[in-house]
């Protein structure tokens, strides 16, 4: 099959910048599609008709009219949080050609002189800032594609907020272009210059003493989060998340989401690991909205209600956490019912009741029932002692693949 698409990435260099095939593309393209700015560096010579991507943004230019010889333009590499990956959702392979122009990042990374591989990338196009709380790690180089001239600014400000205003800050513009250019200082001391909205932030970690050591590892601190007492704790936590197992790309429920810590470190475990934390309660629905921003993973969807009423049209799991409400009814059969087959369906237990509804599933569904205790040492007049927390029980199941 002949492509009929084909997406060409063009950089700062315009028309002289690309290769032989991306411009007898372009020459014999009779439909031209692209951002305003990328169609301005093409030369009068290109005939086609060119057509500016509808606001708020729509393939449907693209995908509804397919005909013979269609370009669209993209900057640089169109696989790379650009339009390509967006088309290659809906266009077979077999009927669309990508000629990529190094990647923003490519060109930052070549500049710096930073191995790509060893750099860890990330979108803030129309994303949200939060997402950079999970990736804050002494020691690691960041490279940022920039939402417009505001957000070096903005990434400043945040560092300095999570205890990383000592890192180093390279903001590049225009990269490829005649109009190149890089400003460089500490987050402590950026004083937000006149930037292009066209930028590239690049990031070198480094934590200040009093900044939190959170590892991506489950089990974070008790104060990590905001909570008012209704929180999965620390060891505890870890032992479900270790049932749970995270997958990437796998959704979780976090049913009686709580403060949201299960579903958020789930979430921390990969970038593609997904969760809905389902709440009743306004104030805890809060609390799971700052603590997802606050240790980035701003993409947790909260749903506000009560199961199993609130489980009604949600995508089906691939793992369940029952951490509230193990014994109103109708609870445990939704998730079961819902849960994919081969999913884990994992349930903590503290009270005499909710462990009795525990035994009873694992008697229908069998499972392993563990029995959690964890106590800490605490000061009794001039020694220590043990002091036990309540005891839980955790049922795990895996759904038959039959079911």
């Amino acid at each position: 099959m002949t492509p009929w698409l084909t997406v060409v990435g063009i950089g700062e260099d315009g028309f002289k910048g690309l290769g032989k095939n991306a411009r007898r593309a372009l020459l014999a393209a009779s439909r031209i599609i692209g951002g305003q700015r990328q169609l301005d560096l093409l030369p009068v010579c290109i005939r086609g008709e060119r057509e500016l991507w509808p606001s708020p943004f729509s393939l449907a230019p693209v995908l509804e009219q397919r005909s013979a010889a269609v370009c669209v333009l993209a900057s640089g590499d169109p696989m790379f949080y650009g339009v390509g990956a967006s088309l290659a959702r809906h266009v077979p392979s077999a009927e669309m050609l990508i000629l990529p122009a190094p990647s923003s990042c490519s060109l930052a990374a070549a500049r710096l002189g930073w191995p790509l591989q060893e750099v860890v990338t990330l979108s803030l196009v129309a994303r949200p800032l939060a997402a950079l709380n999970a990736q804050l790690f002494s020691g690691v180089r960041l490279l940022l594609l920039s939402n417009d001239r505001h957000s070096p600014a903005a990434v400043a400000a945040l560092l300095r907020e999570r205890g990383f205003g000592g890192s180093r800050l390279t903001v590049l513009e225009h990269l490829g272009g005649d109009a190149e250019r890089r400003l460089e200082s500490t987050a402590n001391d950026w004083n937000d210059p006149a930037i292009a909205d066209l930028n590239v932030i690049a990031i070198e970690c480094l934590a200040d003493a009093q900044a939190p050591r959170l590892s991506r590892l489950a089990g974070l601190p008790d104060s990590a989060f905001q909570h008012d007492g209704q929180l999965t704790k620390r060891d505890v936590r870890a032992i479900t998340l270790a049932r749970l197992a995270p997958i990437p790309g796998e959704l979780l429920w976090d049913v009686g989401g709580g403060c949201g810590s299960i579903g958020i470190e789930w979430m921390r475990a990969h970038p593609s690991c997904r969760a809905i934390a389902i709440e009743a309660d306004a104030g805890r629905q809060a609390l799971i909205e700052h603590n997802r921003d606050a240790l980035g993973v701003p993409g947790l969807q909260l749903v506000r209600g009560r199961a199993p009423q609130a489980l009604a049209g949600l995508e089906r799991p691939d793992a369940i956490f029952i951490g509230g409400g193990v014994t109103r009814e109708g609870v445990f059969e939704t998730c079961w019912e819902q849960l994919k087959p081969g999913g884990r369906l994992v349930a903590n237990a503290v009270t005499l009741q909710s462990e009795v509804t525990l035994m009873h599933w694992r008697e229908r569904h069998g499972g392993e029932l563990t029995r959690i205790h964890v106590a800490q040492a605490q000061p009794l007049g001039e020694f220590d002692t043990w002091r036990q927390a309540l005891p839980i029980t955790l049922l795990d199941l895996v759904k038959p693949l039959d079911a």
